[in-house]
């Protein structure tokens, strides 16, 4: 972490407490989310539909409200979004803890996925505008994401220890944890705004003929949906894979939570090794065309494993490539979608960008999940983990396809405004 935090240095303070904002923001989501499906059908006794709900409505409202959040964060600036954001996660936690009944927790669960999509949308837009050039705006997204992983590893280990105690407890820390974002940002970040547009284009009107008639835009988010698609099969099929082969209980507790284990400490110690080198050795476009073609054949160790703990170390090796695969793909990932924005409407770009892949994500699972049962109950183990290999080599392909045609590198026109 000391060469990691060295080259934060070198940016802004401002893009330096982005950083450790979003590690403070998953640390303080990762302690309590992992635990609320517990806590929900056991201490409050819900039922399984219910606690489905309650999870879903979170997801529902942080997917559908990124485009409304990256719409508001180019109009009224990064910063206020930001701790708009912060502050509605403080209340829907606090909520959480002493919420008792459906109504009360769908509201909280509402409140608390609605923060994300206020400030997601917002952080990567100012770290993108306040980082400088693309070669350090790569750079700055790649410590990003060691910050953004850190979270990720980290926040899962207090929410066991404090949840342990208690839930409310979890549930409080987690939301003073939020208040003091929010006073910080308040006190320290400074106000930032990105570029829009003049004349006709920069009417709310323009800005969305600007966003949603961008070609380019919209083949490259549809693209990249599939590395999401299997980014996110660490949630889904490696768990209740690690389930079937060992059968429950603590083996699989422990084995599932090695997979988290493994990603984090993948991105932590290798994001930045990963990005030099492919900055070094690559196009932009050609990291894009390898990240997602190491993503699919992550998934060829599950295909051909075997049962017990050949199958296990075969689930444990394809967590640690697709972390490897999006240590290779996110920096260039984030800043293409700069660059297919013009460097204008960049927070309303990416609020688009994650509606699109939480749709394909919803999606995705619902093919896999159903790819699963198939396999198990037709003796085929291996067709679902060779689907997503294809999927991975199909959405290279796609990629690489647009790079040669130029159009992740084209200027998106301008429609209804100025020709600057």
């Amino acid at each position: 972490m000391t060469q990691v935090w060295a080259r934060a240095r070198t940016f802004e303070p401002a893009v330096q407490l982005l950083f450790v904002n979003q590690f403070s923001i998953n640390l303080g989501f990762y302690m309590l989310m992992p635990y609320l499906a517990a806590h929900l059908s056991g201490q409050l006794g819900l039922a399984a539909w219910a606690v489905g709900l309650v999870l879903g409505v979170r997801n529902l409202s942080q997917q559908g409200m990124f485009l409304v959040g990256g719409a508001l964060a180019d109009r009224l600036g990064y910063k206020p979004m930001i701790v708009a954001g912060c502050a509605l996660r403080t209340g829907g936690f606090a909520a959480l803890a002493f919420a008792q009944t459906l109504p009360v927790l769908i509201a909280a669960s509402a409140a608390t996925g609605l923060a994300g999509a206020l400030f997601n949308p917002a952080v990567r837009a100012y770290v993108a505008a306040e980082a400088g050039p693309p070669e350090r705006r790569v750079e700055a997204f790649a410590l990003f994401n060691v910050f953004y992983q850190t979270g990720i590893l980290v926040g899962p280990l207090v929410g066991l220890a404090l949840t342990g105690v208690d839930f409310k407890l979890t549930c409080a820390v987690a939301a003073v944890l939020f208040a003091l974002l929010s006073v910080v940002q308040v006190l320290r970040l400074p106000g930032r705004r990105g570029e829009t547009a003049t004349g006709a284009e920069g009417a709310a009107q323009g800005q969305w003929r600007a966003v949603f008639g961008n070609r380019p835009f919209w083949l490259f988010s549809l693209a990249m949906t599939g590395s999401y698609v299997l980014s996110f099969q660490v949630y889904l099929a490696l768990p209740l894979e690690m389930e079937r082969l060992l059968g429950g209980g603590t083996a699989t507790t422990v084995a599932t939570g090695a997979l988290f284990v493994v990603s984090g400490l993948v991105a932590l110690v290798g994001q930045l090794r990963i990005t030099d080198w492919c900055k070094r050795t690559w196009t932009r476009e050609q990291c894009l065309v390898a990240g997602l073609a190491l993503m699919g054949a992550a998934f060829l160790p599950p295909a051909l494993g075997g049962p017990g703990y050949a199958g296990v170390a075969a689930l444990l090796l394809c967590a640690a490539a697709l972390a490897a695969a999006n240590a290779v793909l996110y920096p260039f990932e984030m800043d293409t979608v700069v660059s297919l924005a013009r460097e204008r409407w960049v927070a309303t770009h990416y609020g688009l960008y994650n509606t699109v892949c939480g749709i394909g994500i919803t999606a995705g699972n619902l093919a896999m999940g159903a790819l699963l049962d198939v396999g198990e109950s037709r003796g085929l183990p291996a067709v679902p983990w060779l689907v997503l290999a294809a999927l991975g080599v199909g959405c290279a392909w796609a990629l690489r396809s647009l790079g040669r045609s130029g159009r992740l590198a084209a200027p998106v026109p301008v429609l209804g405004g100025d020709a600057a």
